[in-house]
């Protein structure tokens, strides 16, 4: 958290070298979800950093704060381990004997997006992040605390309220289609604060990105009949970079009628 806020605190030129529309990046630092097409800016500022392979994508992070490579290394580490933790008990609770799926996350995609939502004069006129679903699998979220993340829940936002020492786990769009269903990606949104900064920080798992996301046949039958398409991360990138990401658009589209 420490680290994170001090490079959001360096001078607009140092942090404006890592930015990029190129959503492959090693390095990617911005302020919405798509810079070319958004109508309107998302209230943040961001550093996204991929970390795999992490030996050759480390030299291309900011080398300033002199501390942030180590700490945003040994942090992606442990989230790491956490998700296979997670993926785990996931597999088991679905009641799958082929653990293939794990060997696969070996190689998988873990992308640590770095957020910082700055204070808003008028925060009723704009959102730190519009309503979305992740792309991935699952989402490992620390937030410090700062109210701001909300969920939908039968029909109405619902305030995450922070609460220290712990993360936010969220659902994504890919472990609802391996699940064929059964776990359901979580729409979610940011307000920002009209006196206090916020910061939070994502580390989100899926596949490998050339890897090809599907339900998984054990979980389809007559009863259960299959529910999405196959789908990868080229999918994903088309499609965001032609329509304005407002909603859990992409996994709709991916829906099989």
């Amino acid at each position: 958290m420490d680290v994170s806020r001090r490079f959001f605190e360096l001078p607009f030129e140092e942090r404006a070298k890592y930015m990029s529309t190129d959503m492959r990046a090693a390095v990617r630092y911005g302020t919405s979800f798509n810079q070319n097409i958004d109508g309107i800016f998302c209230w943040r500022d961001f550093l996204k950093l991929n970390c795999h392979p992490l030996l050759d994508l480390l030299p291309y992070w900011p080398s300033t704060p002199i501390d942030l490579r180590e700490k945003i290394v040994s942090y992606a580490k442990h989230m790491e381990t956490l998700f296979f933790m997670l993926m785990k008990a996931i597999i088991e609770s679905l009641g799958l004997a082929d653990e293939d799926i794990l060997n696969e996350f070996e190689d998988g995609s873990q992308l640590m997006v770095i957020n910082c939502y700055p204070w808003c004069p008028e925060p009723d006129l704009t959102l730190g992040i519009p309503p979305h679903s992740d792309y991935g699998f699952l989402t490992l979220l620390l937030q410090d605390s700062i109210q701001g993340l909300q969920i939908m829940s039968k029909g109405e936002w619902v305030t995450i309220e922070p609460l220290h020492g712990s993360l936010v786990i969220n659902v994504g769009d890919h472990l609802e289609i391996f699940s064929n269903g059964r776990y359901k990606s979580v729409l979610h949104r940011v307000l920002v604060n009209p006196t206090n900064s916020r910061i939070s920080i994502a580390s989100l798992h899926s596949l490998p990105f050339e890897n090809i996301v599907r339900p998984s046949p054990q979980l389809i039958n007559e009863e259960n009949p299959r529910r999405f398409k196959d789908t990868d991360f080229a999918a994903f990138l088309e499609y965001i970079s032609s329509i304005e990401h407002k909603s859990k658009s992409f996994l709709e589209s991916r829906k099989l009628t």
